[in-house]
């Protein structure tokens, strides 16, 4: 340990200095840019494949902001605002902006489900959004139960400040890694082991598959059975090739009630991150039925305000319909076709990924290329990728996978020219290592 790691141990709480990033996934980010791939400057560099980054139709968003750049841009009927958004903001967020929004969250799910703006929180993007969920619903020590695999940054945005615990629900390549009853039950005898209190269900999916509404009956009944929260993370709802089902929409199928206590216990968060593939812009959100959760979260949502500046501007995009539907359906056939290059790039190399139409990643099936069936195996694949083959990917047991041998392989961050030298490199990492198990 050096001087100033061991002054900061010494000055800093253990809080501060205990950040939860030691997992591959993050440090396969700091290899990359220590040597960032470029095809001019650095051809030989380490190519990006670990970001869930949506860049695929940032053209069409750069083409909307220089047509509509006029000297207007902080002024509405009446005058300019430039004062009012220059100044203090009242933590709720701008109205007109909540508006936008959720007509917009309506808008990418096809219009089957009617968002309310007085239950919407807005949220610093979605771990902000995530993050404070967790203080609302939990205390520390209690546990939310999240099947794998799931995103890394949980176990840090998650757990890092708030104390609440995660219990992993387990699944298995042999069903595509769906959530199963046995494995639900498991995960709940295991927190009552470990004196954990549960207090809700975090539904995600980093896998670029979606969820039928039978498919979601499980978690769900399971969740009312038990009588827990239940989080549904949709920051990936206009990733997919069609409109996807929400959890408001499945509930509104299965509970035609509105005053049935689930709602009130029902929680989704979303964001424009990965949807217009706008991150730095920190928009995430928070909806919910329960009346009190949404009281709570808007005060807190005064320790990561979204300026005000990024909230007017967004509003403008946003209020132009016409533009956001050509955008979606655009940003669909992009991704779609990305998609279609990644496996048809990964069947050239003798691998394949499982099927599914929504995301911005593919989750591939490198089992054959361990030296043997274990954690150890993938790690040293994986280390291999990134330091002697220039890929940089998340391994499976960065995501808490129960089987080595998977990986997320990210495909909307790069040029297309990019993503071919990326396969390429994965291509002669097969034939370097040899298909040694299936």
């Amino acid at each position: 340990m050096g001087l100033c790691s061991r002054i900061a141990n010494k000055v800093l709480s253990r809080k501060v200095t205990s950040h939860g990033q030691d997992s591959s996934y993050f440090l396969g980010w700091q290899e990359y840019e220590k040597n960032p791939f470029d095809p001019i400057h650095n051809p030989s560099g380490i190519i990006q494949m670990g970001l869930a980054e949506n860049q695929l139709s940032f053209d069409l968003l750069e083409s909307w902001i220089e047509e509509n750049q006029e000297s207007n841009w902080f002024r509405k009927q009446g005058g300019s605002v430039f004062r009012e958004l220059a100044l203090f903001q009242d933590y709720h967020g701008l109205p007109e902006f909540k508006k936008v929004l959720a007509e917009y969250m309506s808008e990418i799910r096809g219009n089957k489900v009617k968002f309310d703006v007085d239950k919407l929180v807005l949220t610093a993007g979605s771990t902000s959004a995530n993050e404070i969920l967790m203080f609302c619903l939990a205390e520390p020590g209690d546990a939310f139960l999240i099947p794998t695999p799931y995103y890394p940054g949980f176990d840090r945005d998650l757990k890092w400040r708030t104390g609440v615990e995660i219990i992993p629900i387990h699944t298995s390549s042999s069903n595509n890694f769906t959530i199963t009853k046995p494995s639900l039950e498991e995960a709940f005898q295991r927190a009552q082991t470990l004196n954990l209190k549960v207090k809700g269900l975090f539904i995600t999916n980093p896998l670029g598959t979606t969820l039928s509404p039978q498919e979601l009956h499980l978690p769900l009944s399971f969740s009312l059975s038990h009588s827990l929260h239940i989080v549904s993370d949709e920051i990936y709802s206009a990733t997919a090739s069609s409109p996807t089902p929400s959890f408001t929409e499945t509930l509104s199928r299965l509970l035609p009630d509105p005053l049935h206590p689930a709602w009130s216990r029902l929680h989704v968060v979303s964001s424009l991150s990965k949807d217009l593939g706008l991150p730095g812009f920190r928009i995430g959100v928070i909806y919910s039925h329960n009346a009190e959760l949404v009281a709570a979260a808007t005060k807190m949502f005064s320790f990561g305000l979204v300026s005000s500046q990024s909230q007017f501007l967004l509003s403008r995009i946003l209020v132009d319909k016409g533009f956001i539907r050509g955008y979606a359906r655009e940003n669909r056939k992009r991704l779609g076709r990305r998609r279609g290059a990644m496996r048809a790039g990964l069947r050239e190399a003798a691998l394949h990924c499982l099927s599914g139409e929504a995301g911005l990643f593919c989750w591939v099936d490198m089992r054959g290329l361990l030296a043997s069936a274990t954690f150890e195996a993938e790690a040293e694949l994986w280390r291999r990728m990134v330091m002697e083959f220039g890929v940089n990917v998340a391994p499976g047991s960065s995501c808490h996978c129960s089987e080595p041998g998977w990986f997320r392989v990210c495909l909307a961050n790069v040029a297309e020219e990019t993503l071919m030298v990326a396969l390429r490199r994965i291509k002669a990492v097969v034939a370097d290592s040899g298909i040694i198990r299936r």
